[in-house]
């Protein structure tokens, strides 16, 4: 019989607060970091984690926030991007993980790529999944989130509330797919079950308005990407409307050698694409870092 990679399911303190990660593959193994978006969790990262475990050592953390991390009052945290990569950055030194191709997808991008820049020597390649670096791939969708970000009144934040309703997490789960029975309902009862905790819509309206703080930092990411050529593969759903493909294809003008593969799903590609997925993501993997 196959042997099947045991997943484990724990907790660091880190900056005060407890952040979950899940973790499994051999100890000494090259690390897969996993970086996951919004509205879920490492949760996102269920199904792939004992898919590359045999042969890697695979760490998907919860962000304070999300998930089984913390979630402190929004008054008393910074629920930004560049202290998630602060806490990922202290959680991979608790870990000695010191070098690591990231998976990024929606904020574990701006996550991933805030730490790239804190550590450039430790990255070791980039799978990305939908997840932005480019103004071309921050389309309609963002709008009002822009209006957000010029002007961060209590009306502006309060027309942002719809993102964190029932029916836009499910939209986030279904859009574009066309087999909606290989999505599991799982999801989008999970994610909203967190994001209706008490205290949470503050901390998802604080997210929305600190990841314009990303935008600007968009030429360091670019720049890193042509300066360290970091083998890079790209696996993005293509109906995505929040981080459409418009976003995936400028990441060549950096990246020439990275490999595209633009698949018939959306936001969510692993739910429903994740047996194409694997063999593409697998075969990167023992490419770059395999041994």
């Amino acid at each position: 019989m196959t042997n099947i990679p045991v997943v484990h399911h724990k907790t660091a303190k880190v900056d005060g607060v407890d952040v979950f990660y899940r973790e499994a593959g051999p100890a000494n193994a090259p690390v897969v970091l996993l970086l996951h978006g919004f509205p879920t969790s490492s949760h996102m990262f269920r199904n792939l984690i004992p898919l590359l475990a045999d042969k890697y050592r695979v760490i998907a953390p919860d962000y304070p926030g999300f998930g089984q991390s913390d979630a402190p009052d929004h008054t008393k945290f910074e629920y930004g991007f560049g202290h998630y990569a602060d806490i990922v950055d202290d959680l991979l030194g608790q870990l000695g993980a010191d070098r690591y191709t990231m998976y990024v997808m929606d904020y574990g991008a701006p996550v991933g790529y805030r730490l790239a820049l804190k550590h450039p020597e430790r990255v070791t390649g980039f799978i990305v999944q939908n997840g932005n670096a480019y103004e071309e791939g921050l389309r309609e969708f963002w709008d009002p989130i822009k209006t957000y970000w010029a002007d961060h009144s209590q009306k502006n934040r309060e027309a942002l509330y719809v993102l964190v309703k029932p029916e836009t997490t499910k939209f986030q789960y279904t859009d574009g797919v066309s087999d909606l029975t290989r999505i599991s309902p799982d999801n989008w009862v999970h994610d909203q079950a967190l994001l209706d905790r008490p205290g949470n819509r503050d901390i998802q309206m604080d997210l929305f308005r600190d990841y314009g703080t990303n935008v600007p930092l968009y030429p360091q990411f670019q720049a890193f990407f042509r300066e360290r050529k970091p083998p890079t593969i790209i696996v993005w759903g293509k109906n995505d409307v929040i981080f459409p493909e418009a976003g995936a294809h400028p990441y060549v003008r950096d990246l020439p050698d990275a490999e595209v593969h633009i698949l018939n799903t959306g936001h969510f590609a692993l739910e429903d694409k994740l047996d194409e997925m694997v063999p593409l993501i697998r075969s990167f993997l023992d490419r770059t870092i395999g041994r």
